[in-house]
């Protein structure tokens, strides 16, 4: 029993402060790939139940007129935009441009730029 090897713990936080941008770009995108796949059942449903049922048009406008629900929309705005600034450039890494660690990390920064650009321009039209 002298030589067991324990698990060793690794703090999130601890690990996301020590990781490039490149890393967190990914883990971003990957988030932002679940998000948007959890709400396609609920975009769903409220798509499929407003073009039925009028009322129910009528009561789910004025559900979505609240704040809280709009940043709720806010998020997977942000969830769509990132998702494809990030997928883009990862379409070009898979065929070998801007993977310099230079290029890599300034394309990295850029999706970070573009998809909050994007979310406040859209942010704004919807508020």
């Amino acid at each position: 029993m002298k030589n067991v090897r324990r698990p060793k713990y690794l703090g999130l936080f601890t690990l996301a402060a020590n990781m490039s941008i490149t890393a967190k770009v990914s883990i971003l995108h990957r988030i932002s790939g679940i998000l948007l796949f959890l709400s396609i059942p609920f975009l769903l449903f409220i798509l499929h139940r407003s073009l039925i049922a009028p009322d129910f048009y009528e009561a789910l406008y004025g559900f979505m007129t609240n704040s809280i629900i709009k940043i709720a929309y806010l998020l997977l705005i942000w969830a769509f935009t990132y998702h494809s600034c990030a997928g883009i450039r990862f379409l070009f890494l898979d065929i070998d441009k801007g993977v310099e660690i230079k290029l890599a990390k300034k394309t990295s920064y850029l999706v970070i730029f573009f998809s909050t650009i994007l979310t406040i321009i859209i942010g704004i039209i919807i508020w």
